[in-house]
Formats: C-alpha cells, structure tokens, sequence
C-alpha cells in the first residue's frame, strides 16, 4: 500500500472537560499481558544504509485499545547500549487512534530507500542499527534510566526496548542487530507486553511502517514491471474516466492497468496528497442526479508526476485502478504513464452546479468532480480544524442535531434525526493530510483558523469551486489546491459569517440568572502539587494537568491568568445577579478552606469590576461526607440580591455517589427602603426565590444496570435518572425551609432535552426553559451534533415570573484551539483574553419578575433601559411567553419529522 493521503479524525470521548481530560488515562511502564497500552511496535533502524528499503529509521507505536490515546507531551528516547547519562530526546504530539499506529520518523544512514508514509512526529534520534535502548516515556525531558533491567513501576517510562549488548532493557536484551546492509526490522510479536524484550521482540526482513492515518508504503521492486510499456504482459485498455468509475461504490476496473483522457481540475503536489484530479473535457455544469450515473472525474495518485502537471493541463494517463478507503484512485506509478496533450480544442470542464445531495449514491456519481455548492451551507463542526484544518457542514441553515436533544430515545423521530444529519454532512478540508499539532507540521500556520473565527452556526459561503471526494469515511470538499493558514484569506474557495454576539440577548426582568460550566477552574495549580502530569505546548513547556495528582486545570500561574480573563469577561459579561457554576474546584482536597476557589474567581470579578461587586453563598456545616475534587457554588452581586438563610448541600441521597451532590440557596432582591435613600428591606417572602445548583453525573463510563444501553443516551443514565428523582426531593424540602414555592434548578445535567433525566424533572412538574423558541441556539456541540445538556428548570411558581431566556453562544461553538490550554500548540496564537471558549459549555441566562419589584435603573447593564421589557419580542406576559415557547418549540418539531 502506498499512501499519505487521509487522516484519522479523533471524537471527544467525555461529554465534558475534553481538553483538560486526556483520550485515555495510561499507566507507567507496567507489563501488559492484555494489550491495554501503548506499545514499542516496530523499531527499523538501519535507514538510508545500502539495500535498505526506507531512506529514513522509524519507530512505530502501537495502540491495542478500543479508543484513542494522546501524545501530547510525550517523547521517544535514546541512549547508546553503554550509556549511563541522560538519553537523547525526541518530543511526540497528537494521537495514536484505536487499534491503529503512530509513525516516528528518525535519522538516516544515508540516501538509500524510499521515503516514508508522512510521519506523524519527525525526531532526530539516530538510533545504532544494532544495539541500544529506545524509551517511549509520558514526559518530553530526559529521563534517570537505571543500567540493568526496568520493569514495573519506572518513573516516566510507557514501553522501553532493549536490544543487542545494551545494559538497559525489559527483563532480558532483544536480538542483536543484523549488518547495516541486511534489509530487517524488530518488530513485536503481537499487542502485548510481557515486560521481556527477548520474548516480545523478533527480527523479520519485512519492515512495515504506517501511520495514524493508516498510511504505508511498499516500495516496488525495480526488477518488476510498474508500466504496460515496460514489457508487462497486461496491456492497458483505453477508457473513459466515467467507464472507469462506473455506476457502483467500486470502479468496475480495479486492479487493472488502464489509460484514460482528461483536464487537470486540482493539484495536490504537497500537503501529503501527493497526486491530483482530472476530469473530461467539458463535463460538468448544471447535472440532472436521475440520469447522471457516473462521475467524469478521478483521484490520480502519483508522486512522480504531481510536480509536473497544473490546472488546465490536458492529460493521458496509464496506471492502475484501486479503491483506497472508498476513493476510486488511478495509481501512475512513473513518469512515463503521463502524456501532455496538445490544448487546442480542448473544452474545459466547469463546475457541476447543485445542492449537496443527500444520498451517498448521488455523490458516488459526483466523485471527485469540480463543484460549485449551490444553496445554504452552516457550520456544524470545528472540533478537528485546529488539528487537521477541516470544518464540518451541514446543508441548509440549519446545524446537525443531537437526536435525543428534539426526539425520543430510540423513536422513530429520533432515527429521523439521524439520518437527516447523514444526508447533509459534508466536510470542508484543506486539500492535505497535515496534523498541525505534530512536532514536524507546529510551525505551519493552521488552516482557516489563522484568518479568523470559524464559528458552529456560521454561514459558509463558496466563492470557487471545490472537489468532492471521500477520505476517512466522510464525504469533502477540497480546495483545488493546498491551503494554510498563510494563504491569503481572498484566495480561499469559502468564508463564514460572523455569527458571535458580544453579549446575551436581553431576557428582561428586574432580576437574572445564569448558569456556567467553568472547565475546571483549579486556583490550585500542578506546579504546586507532587506527581502532576502535563499537556505541554510545542515547546515542551505544561499548560494543563493531564493526571497523576487531584488538580484538573492550568499546569501553572500563567496557565490560570489565560484562563481565568476569560471566565471573568464571560461571567461579568452576564448581566446576571446570580450564576451557578459548575466545574470549580473543591479546595477541601487540597487542605484548604472548602471556598478557596470560589473567593478567589470572585475577588477577580470584582477587581475587573473595580468594586465590591460580587460575592459566594458560603458553605455550610453539613458537609458530604464523600465530595469530588470539583464541585458546585453559587455567586451573585450583592447590591441585586441577597442571601435568605444559608446554603444546603444534599448529604443523605446515595444518588449522587458518583456526581456532584446539589447545592441549594434561597435569595431575594435587595430593595431600597421608601423615603430612607440607600439600604435594604428585610426580604418579603413573596419574593423569595430558591436557587438550586446542578452537576448530574457524565455520559462517559458506567456499568450494570448505567452501561450505553445504545439508545443515543450514553452511558450512566440510570444513576442520571435517579439523580432527577432525588433532587425532586431535596427541592420539595427546601422550598419548604426556604417557604417559597419560586425554585430554579440550574446547572450541567449531562442529559438532552429529550432524554429520561429531563422527563422526570417535567414529570415532576418543571418546566425546561431551554433551548429558545426558535430552537436556532444549544449549549453543547459533541462529535458535530448541537444539543443543551445545560439546563434551567423552573417549578410552576417560578415559571409565572419568567420574562426571558438565552443561550449565550460564547464557548461551545468555538474551536478548542482558542482555549487557554491550546497556548502555542501551532505557530498560530490563537489565544485572545475575550470572552470566547472561556469554557466548553455556553451559558444559559434568565429574566424573571418578582412581585412588587421594579425594574432597577443603571448599575446593572442591560436592566436599566428595559420598562415592561420592550426590548424582549415576544415576552408580553411570563406565562403566556412560556407557553408561545413550548407552541413554537413543538410546531418546530412536527414541522422537522412532517
């Protein structure tokens, strides 16, 4: 197999923390007898020396695993077989997929051999071709190697292979290397790890290297025939390229030699493609999908003849027909299968002119064409473009939907959703293979990205046309060129629409609230703890805890600032008087006081706001006796409101033994005394109003009775559903102790507006306020689909003082890439200190009005100027905007499923 043409997109595997929380938690060097690890593959060694097939050594790593395991931060090593001192270092970023490789390029002997599939981490470790150790190590220093046997337990140490003479090793030594001129590699007998370099390790003469990507190379032997021409008994047959596509998922004529006419529409000479499009001359334009049965266009692979043709070149080509993953390839192996044909009288082909259809049989037809996207095309993914430099896009202006956010788990309608959402995805690529996040691509500009915001919900808008083509199982658009962030923004084949809002849409009332998930807010750093791992940028230096201490957040101080300017803007941006947070860290675990966070985040609101602004419903005495390392609080602006009583944590539900237990606070507005200037009445019962935090357990794990019943509703959904029941009960009894009727359940429910956790929260008799009427707005975007796990409930009483509600789309639609912990991942800085990607989930914000309150005037933003809330359409009245909303939502609903 020959290839550097596709790449393996990788999918969050938590419904939260994405970034903070590594792809999968892997232990020190430990041997792993059931292949739960990462492993040292394949080591060749002896690159570019004579008769050798690659040019350059490799190492391989290997991933026996159901998902995907991180990189970053992580490093191969060396140290010569008598070496005592610190071993060299060759730093690795990025992702090895599930049950998939990750290739290290090294050093070189010499200019013999091929090239090597396009690595996925290019070090310059010269390893000996026939003694030494190599170390894959979770650290990017230097490690303290011992001389003699490392087993179990070493410090910083995944994998570590010993071979030949050398003094370090597992166990006991692997082969000695043969001559530098003998052809072979120590490859590993399977995925598993007996902690025994010589019983995991053999030496075989066929040497294997593959990417993430799942790209290799098989060098051809220079004795064989590669062309018809060359004395090969086969001759080729002429074709069309549409005989050679054929009318199926296969092209009729794979795995035969064939020559065939066409124009270059797209060139693909770096970038990792490394081949490029023909078409027929004067295809395309507007196309009929029932009687267009099979695409003019193909995909030629051929890195010995991509430098030599440009758009508009008229060509023939000989080579071989193959399916690579889906995409009908021709294979011209040597410049003698291209032929330049005269260009007089040539029609050139012009873009097929359509909406993206919805069936994959009507793009087979159009595969690899030029196209010209015609219709509505939105944002639906960003989560790869800082990665890989592609965009995901629905057709229409709607974005891809969570089916159990608008549907049913398991229902009909849900299944409507999905496959909806199969129809309109497509990809907008940039026309390469390129990891921006690997050690040999950081020094690239990202695409897209480096020319500005690429928002979830932006129109996207072609300005020249693009190849459709199919590469790890989705369907793209190419650019009919290779695009980085340094191409000029004017010379891309699409821009997108600013859709950010500077602030939340004003929800009136004479009193706000908000809920927000502050991605694991850690006042208390790494660097101030023993045994902390780390995510580092590429420069080696941490930037969040990746593990090995109770800390979740920023690797250091200036880690914290980058992340703590953005929560304050964001919180402060509110415009509420009351924000229940989610993901902030428990200091009690650190031996502090159990608010030391919360004091601390608030003490920076309000040096932003430059007063005394904001204060924290302290703890209480009754405390759990078992917490999580975060936790919930609750903060509000001390002249708006005040604090009824004191706050109450749920302690005796055995509910949340595996979340966050609920916390609980009444308030009421402070109200200037009649004729006494400032100062504040003693609150009145009738507007008391209770408060109730939320963190229920994630979709990420669970067992027995919680294990993904493949419902769409993740896993964990028992202990989520009996976590609404028991915080029914706790609201009942402190509506009670707080003696109002008026509750507002905020928080992170890890659960879809349509799934079990919210029906028995609507069973109960609450009311969800969220996602807005026009259902155009979601607090989570998780594997492209937009869905709210970030909910307010509101109990009848408290529904009748509802005037507004927003989801303020600051965090959730951006790419990760402009977080505080992606800081100099790729020579784009894509930091700002604004309010966007403060966090991973966006916050929801309500107005409510209270009896014989007013509206305030000035001192709040957005309060000021709202008399009878002209400014909010549609809220004439609290209960009748309520009830309009559910109308709209449910209207919307019939109107999706028909």
């Amino acid at each position: 197999m020959h290839r550097s043409v596709g790449r393996t997109l990788l999918c969050a595997t938590a419904a939260a923390a994405l970034v903070a929380a590594p792809l999968v938690s892997v232990s020190s060097a430990s041997a792993n007898p059931q292949g739960t690890g990462l492993v040292i593959a394949e080591a060749y060694l002896k690159g570019g020396s004579a008769n050798q097939p690659f040019t350059n050594k490799f190492v391989e790593l290997g991933n026996p695993t159901d998902s995907p395991v991180s990189v970053d931060g992580w490093s191969v090593q060396y140290r010569a077989a008598t070496g005592t001192g610190a071993p060299s270092v060759g730093k690795l970023a990025g992702s090895v997929p599930a049950h998939g490789t990750y290739l290290v390029q090294m050093g070189s002997n010499g200019t013999n051999g091929e090239a090597l599939p396009e690595p996925d981490a290019v070090t310059g470790l010269n390893p000996s071709g026939s003694t030494g150790t190599l170390v894959l190590a979770d650290q990017a220093t230097a490690l303290t190697l011992p001389a003699g046997a490392v087993t179990t337990g070493a410090p910083g140490v995944i994998d570590l292979l010993g071979y030949g003479t050398s003094n370090t090793f597992e166990t006991a030594v692997a082969p000695t290397g043969t001559a530098n001129a003998v052809p072979d590699a120590l490859t590993r007998q399977g995925t598993t790890d007996t902690d025994s370099n010589a019983a995991d390790f053999r030496v075989t003469t066929t040497v294997t290297p593959e990417n993430a990507a799942g790209e290799t190379t098989q060098p051809t032997d220079p004795t064989d025939p590669t062309d018809p021409g060359d004395g090969g008994t086969t001759p080729a047959e002429r074709v069309t390229i549409a005989q050679l596509q054929g009318t199926g998922e296969a092209s009729p004529f794979a795995g035969k030699t064939v020559t065939t006419d066409g124009v270059v529409t797209a060139v693909y000479a770096t970038g990792g493609f490394n081949g490029y499009t023909v078409q027929t001359a004067g295809t395309g334009g507007a196309l009929d999908l029932g009687t267009h049965t099979a695409s003019d266009a193909v995909f030629v692979y051929s890195s010995a003849t991509v430098g030599s043709v440009a758009i508009g070149d008229a060509v023939r080509l000989t080579g071989t027909v193959s399916e690579f993953n889906g995409l009908t390839e021709l294979t011209v192996p040597t410049a003698a299968g291209l032929t330049k044909l005269p260009a007089a009288g040539v029609v050139q082909p012009v873009p097929a002119t359509l909406t993206f259809p919805r069936t994959d049989a009507q793009r087979e037809s159009l595969e690899s064409m030029l196209v010209a996207p015609q219709g509505d095309y939105t944002v639906a993914d960003n989560y790869t473009t800082n990665q890989y430099g592609e965009v995901v896009l629905a057709s229409g202006k709607q974005r891809l939907l969570q089916p159990t956010e608008v549907a049913r788990p398991g229902s009909a309608e849900a299944a409507a959703v999905t496959a909806d959402n199969a129809a309109r995805k497509v990809v907008l690529d940039d026309g390469a293979s390129t990891n921006f996040l690997s050690a040999a691509n950081q020094s690239i500009p990202v695409s897209w990205l480096t020319q500005g915001p690429v928002t979830v919900g932006a129109a996207a808008t072609f300005r020249e046309p693009v190849v459709l083509d199919y590469r790890n199982d989705s369907w793209k658009f190419q650019p009919t060129s290779p695009i980085t962030g340094a191409t000029p923004a004017a010379d891309l084949p699409a821009s997108f629409s600013d859709v950010r809002t500077a602030a939340p849409e004003n929800v009136g009332g004479d009193i706000r609230l908000a809920g927000f998930n502050v991605l694991n807010y850690f006042p208390t750093t790494g660097d101030q703890l023993t045994g902390c791992t780390y995510y580092t940028d590429r420069d080696g230096d941490p930037v969040t805890v990746r593990g090995g201490c109770d800390a979740r957040g920023a690797a250091n101080a200036d880690d914290l600032a980058r992340q703590q300017v953005k929560i304050v803007k964001a919180i402060n941006g509110l415009g509420a008087d009351v924000v229940s947070l989610e993901e902030i860290e428990n200091s009690a675990r650190f031996g502090q006081d159990r608010d030391a966070a919360v004091a601390t985040l608030v003490a920076a609101l309000n040096a932003a706001t430059g007063k005394d602004t904001w204060a924290y419903a302290k703890s209480p005495s009754k405390l759990p006796s078992s917490e999580d390392v975060i936790r919930l609080a609750l903060i509000y602006k001390k002249d708006r409101v005040q604090p009824v009583g004191s706050s109450t944590i749920l302690t005796d539900s055995t509910a949340f033994t595996n979340a966050r237990q609920p916390l609980a606070q009444a308030f009421a507005p402070v109200v200037a005394k009649p004729g006494k200037g400032k100062g504040a009445q003693k609150p009145s019962a009738k507007d008391t109003f209770l408060v109730i935090a939320n963190h229920f357990k994630s979709k990420g794990s669970g067992e027995g009775v919680d294990a993904d019943q493949g419902d769409g509703q993740g896993a964990s959904n028992h202990s989520r559903v009996e976590q609404a029941k028991a915080l029914v009960t706790f609201s009942t009894a402190m509506q009670r102790q707080a003696r109002t009727d008026k509750v507002f359940m905020l928080g992170d429910f890890n659960a879809y507006s349509e799934e079990d956790p919210v029906v028995a929260l609507e069973d109960a008799g609450y009311t969800d306020l969220g996602p807005t009427e026009d259902a155009s707005e979601w607090s989570y975007v998780f594997s492209g689909l937009s869905g709210s796990l970030d909910h307010v409930f509101a109990s009848p009483a408290a529904l009748e003082t509802v005037t507004g509600v927003d989801i303020w789309n600051i965090n959730s639609v951006e790419s990760v890439g402009l977080e505080y912990s992606r800081y100099d991942y790729n020579v784009t800085d894509l930091y700002r200190d604004d309010v966007y990607r403060a966090s991973d989930h966006d916050p929801v914000v309500v107005g409510i009005d209270l009896p014989g309150v007013g509206t305030p005037g000035g001192g709040n933003p957005g309060h000021g100027g709202d008399p009878g809330h002209g400014g909010n359409p549609g809220h004439g009245g609290p209960v009748a905007d309520a009830l309009a909303a559910l109308a709209a939502r449910l209207a919307w609903l019939r109107g999706l499923f028909g």
